[in-house]
């Protein structure tokens, strides 16, 4: 069963993707299918260790946002920088009175940095360059998590310290000790 603030998720990305096309997820079941895809780390992410969390790229609203509503003890950053989806975040936002979340409608790179110790990502670009992009906000204990597709083993082949968890055609990159690498 979906939680009530899904509901209202799915409800509100489907009326507002008819106008603004932000994502590629046109019927109930295909948000729901990436729902399920955005959550499916919280059984392997250590978030006994996580405050704060950056999204880069969110989008619709995967991985970031759906994480902060199942999260709701970890802040949220989601870097959106296209306009009508920082939009849709922000009524997401608003209508949940989602406390863990700030919206910033810039891309990672051009914002302030600050430490975080999730950095999330899904469908952006290739790991090397996601880790060029928010290299600022990266600390000793950072931890990157970059939902890949199945090209994932070429992109980990300068990384040490990393793990790659799969399901179906999805491969989940949880990455630490950046710094070393």
């Amino acid at each position: 069963m979906i939680e009530k603030d899904y509901e209202v998720f799915i409800d509100l990305i489907l009326k507002y993707n008819r106008v603004h096309n932000i994502t590629g997820a046109k019927d109930k079941s295909a948000v729901i299918s990436n729902i399920e895809d955005s959550l499916y780390p919280i059984k392997f992410l250590p978030l006994e260790t996580i405050k704060t969390a950056i999204d880069i790229g969110t989008g619709a609203g995967f991985p970031g946002l759906i994480l902060a509503i199942a999260l709701p003890d970890i802040h949220f950053t989601l870097f959106e920088p296209i306009a009508k989806k920082s939009s849709f975040l922000h009524l997401i936002k608003t209508t949940l009175k989602l406390k863990n979340v700030t919206v910033s409608t810039k891309r990672v790179e051009q914002a302030k940095a600050f430490e975080a110790d999730l950095i999330s990502s899904r469908a952006v670009t290739n790991t090397d360059i996601l880790i060029n992009l928010c290299k600022e906000y990266i600390t000793a204990k950072t931890i990157l998590l970059f939902y890949k597709g199945e090209r994932v083993d070429e992109e980990v082949t300068n990384l040490k310290n990393y793990k790659i968890y799969k399901k179906d055609k999805r491969n989940y990159l949880l990455i630490k000790d950046v710094i070393k690498c």
